[in-house]
């Protein structure tokens, strides 16, 4: 549908459709090259800001559906009412006002490597020099019998930060003082490895805070593991004893089907009821990325880490979750991490130079109860073309300590300002 929004999108672009990339309109500077970029997301939003830093020769257009951006990182934390989702919104005024991003909003519906072109729904045809695609995932939605988008409904998933996320919570006041809350936790990979089991904690203190310590949340889980894994029992261990519970795939933990209507979850040998289910199906490549050939048979976007070029289509480069990135795993400040280093490569690669050696770094921070932070961290290298973690750099959180209470705390505080800086560092 051609909303109004997209009409002026389309209007203010129509004049140089057409025309070539590095073509300027009369009385405007004539770039060196055009690099559109899909996504405004961690990653597409850190490529767009620092590509122009790079080089303000290079015309930035970036493609987003919204105006503006909900993160997911930290989301977990309204379900426990210790913050707000406008605490996570976010302009992209600041990329267009300071940095020269051109904005369109608009959604990306077809790329055209042949001709290097992007279309929208609005009826755009954005010609490029590079592409960048930073979509995130999508989720699999056949990949649960009985779990689709009417389904989400009423099991949500809340894993894209918005309504999603106020449905889950809302429904969350009806759990009874001995209700049931059930997480299904999706198979690797997935965006956001510890996040099925930061929410767990949190929906059990909102539980807890509201005198409902009978109920139990319970994590049915594909895997035999998940990052953080002791520090995470610990965690609720230490602040909801006997309350959250995780059942691995091979203690009957992996959910074969659902039913919305009656909530129900079957696994191989038992049917389960929950008061409140909260379904993370497995996940894959943004829809753009498959629909643009950059996916291959895992769903996902293979591409060389030195640029994270496509290996699949040329002049595409591919960053944050939607993409194959070795050791590195699918989260906001991978995607950052990725962002700039592709900024860097195409800015060489457009000026004809040799883009230089890479090098990543990670932070997962949860807060698994208020003012209890846990942390894994890695620095990340090329080692025979592909991204490896460097041995001795970075770490997890102690599982004890002389001040460990004053560690979490510490820690928690550090999330917190993670966000702020990360956030700070996109947008502003």
């Amino acid at each position: 549908m051609l909303t109004r929004r997209r009409f002026l999108a389309a209007l203010g672009y129509s004049a140089g459709l057409g025309l070539a990339p590095a073509t300027a309109l009369a009385g405007e500077v004539r770039y060196k090259a055009r690099v559109v970029i899909v996504g405004g997301g961690y990653g597409g939003a850190t490529t767009a800001k620092y590509l122009r830093l790079a080089d303000p020769r290079v015309e930035v257009v970036l493609i987003e559906q919204d105006p503006e951006y909900v993160s997911c990182a930290l989301s977990n934390e309204v379900l426990a009412d210790e913050r707000t989702l406008e605490s996570l919104t976010f302009s992209y005024d600041g990329l267009s006002a300071f940095y020269g991003v051109k904005m369109v909003y608009d959604e990306a519906t077809e790329i055209d490597p042949v001709n290097r072109k992007v279309k929208t729904a609005g009826g755009l045809k954005l010609d490029y020099d590079r592409l960048v695609v930073s979509p995130g995932v999508a989720l699999r939605w056949d990949a649960i019998e009985g779990y689709d988008e009417a389904a989400s409904q009423i099991m949500p998933h809340a894993w894209f930060a918005g309504e999603q996320t106020r449905l889950l919570r809302s429904q969350l006041d009806d759990v009874p003082e001995d209700g049931k809350v059930f997480i299904v936790a999706p198979p690797n990979p997935y965006k956001c490895p510890p996040g099925p089991y930061e929410r767990a904690g949190l929906i059990a203190h909102l539980l807890w805070q509201h005198n409902k310590r009978q109920a139990k949340v319970i994590i049915l889980d594909a895997k035999e593991n998940f990052t953080k894994k002791a520090l995470f029992f610990q965690a609720w261990e230490a602040h909801y004893p006997g309350m959250v519970e995780w059942v691995p795939g091979s203690k009957d933990g992996r959910v074969l089907a659902v039913d919305p209507q009656k909530r129900t979850l079957k696994t191989e040998f038992d049917e389960h009821r929950g008061d409140v289910v909260n379904v993370i199906p497995p996940q894959k490549a943004g829809r753009i990325a498959e629909v643009a050939g950059l996916t291959d048979d895992t769903g996902w976007c293979p591409v060389d880490p030195m640029t994270f070029e496509s290996r699949l289509q040329d002049d595409i480069h591919v960053i944050g979750d939607a993409c194959i990135a070795g050791a590195m795993p699918k989260s906001a400040y991978a995607a950052n991490s990725q962002g700039k280093n592709c900024a860097l490569a195409i800015q060489a690669l457009i000026n004809d130079n040799t883009p230089p050696e890479p090098s990543f770094v990670n932070t997962c921070y949860s807060i698994p109860a208020p003012g209890y932070g846990i942390s894994v961290a890695a620095v990340y290298r090329l080692r025979d073309g592909e991204i490896v973690a460097v041995e001795g750099a970075g770490g997890v959180s102690p599982l004890e300590g002389s001040d460990w209470d004053w560690e979490r705390e510490m820690e928690a505080a550090y999330a917190r300002s993670w966000f702020v800086n990360i956030t700070s560092d996109i947008f502003l």
